[in-house]
């Protein structure tokens, strides 16, 4: 069977992610038949809208196959890895601008590539059993999937927050920080489908899934703006971690977890999101991931960090550096500096 189901019900496009044993994580060939399938439905006339679940009830998708990534960075086969990436990008771009009602249900595991086929949707479903997450920093990477877009535009450096500790984020949460629109009990689903698949005008598509919806409840993450804006104002990471340790046993165990991570992947998120704010669109935030990510999956914190977190799951990684004190401003330039010809273009 397919590791993704595409069909027209009524007048709604269907995608739903099939590999729940996985996760449904995200390979080369999901991207394609993704992608390809939004474009056919972004010009056919019958079409008013399309909605995009996973299979199983663990998860939306857990993000991309990094093992494989990790097995093409191991065999040095970078043009593989560059493949990926690509389209995976342009896939997130053609949500965002995607002219039709883009519906996703973000019910379970949503962490990475799966963050990127739903937050940049027009119709972002969370239920109880979210998990949103980021986790990069903890495997040797970035952010990505435009997600330095959307986290960089948070206020009260909430955004940077979750990208640096890689905190898993419930729906409050994600409602709190416009990584989501609607909550909706795990239970509703079904029927939340059945009426999206009988409306047959987009005017219909925000009454549908607002008769659906109920307050998710408190969002730890705004429980803690207070200290998370105070302590997030320096662009330097020692500076931050100064003030997480002085800031109160909250803020110190958030301290203690940015320090558990890839200091290589910390020192680049935190200058990809301080670029991301400066920009209004999404293209230039991921063709800016596009040359951070290539040069991470050569690098040896991406080998060593999968290979702790997915092959041995020692949970053990030795980064390389170990510390932020031998990292210096020219290191982290060359991980952004421009591909010449393979560049990434999306304009």
């Amino acid at each position: 069977m397919s590791d993704v189901l595409i069909r027209a019900i009524g007048a709604w496009g269907h995608i739903t992610l099939n590999r729940p044993r996985a996760l449904n994580a995200l390979s080369y060939p999901m991207c394609c038949a993704i992608d390809d399938a939004l474009a056919n439905f972004a010009t056919d006339p019958v079409i008013i809208g399309v909605l995009i679940d996973g299979a199983g009830e663990r998860g939306f998708c857990a993000g991309g196959d990094i093992r494989a990534l990790h097995d093409a960075a191991r065999a040095g086969t970078p043009d593989d890895i560059a493949v990926f990436f690509a389209r995976e990008y342009r896939l997130n771009a053609r949500i965002a601008g995607f002219s039709k009602p883009y519906v996703a249900l973000m019910d379970g595991i949503t962490m990475g590539g799966g963050v990127g086929l739903s937050a940049h949707g027009s119709h972002r479903v969370v239920t109880e059993r979210t998990v949103l997450a980021m986790p990069e920093v903890g495997i040797g990477f970035i952010p990505d999937i435009g997600a330095t877009f959307l986290l960089g535009r948070v206020a009260d450096h909430l955004g940077l927050h979750v990208a640096l500790t890689a905190m898993r984020l419930n729906a409050a949460d994600a409602l709190a920080i416009d990584l989501a629109d609607h909550h909706v009990p795990s239970t509703s689903l079904d029927h939340l489908r059945r009426d999206l698949f009988a409306t047959t005008t987009q005017a219909a598509v925000d009454p549908v899934l607002r008769t659906h919806a109920t307050p998710p409840g408190d969002s730890p993450l705004l429980a803690q703006r207070p200290w998370i804006a105070e302590a997030y104002r320096s662009g330097l990471i020692a500076e931050i971690l100064y003030t997480l340790r002085r800031s109160g046993p909250e803020a110190a165990a958030a301290a203690a977890i940015i320090e558990r991570q890839s200091p290589t992947s910390i020192c680049l998120t935190l200058r990809a999101l301080h670029n991301a704010r400066a920009w209004n669109r999404l293209e230039p935030c991921l063709a800016q991931e596009y040359r951070v990510a290539l040069r991470c999956t050569r690098a040896h914190d991406f080998i060593e960090g999968v290979r702790a977190a997915v092959v041995d799951k020692d949970r053990a990684p030795k980064w390389q550096p170990a510390g932020f004190d031998t990292i210096d401003d020219a290191t982290i330039d060359a991980y952004f500096a421009p591909l010449g010809a393979a560049e990434l273009h999306l304009d």
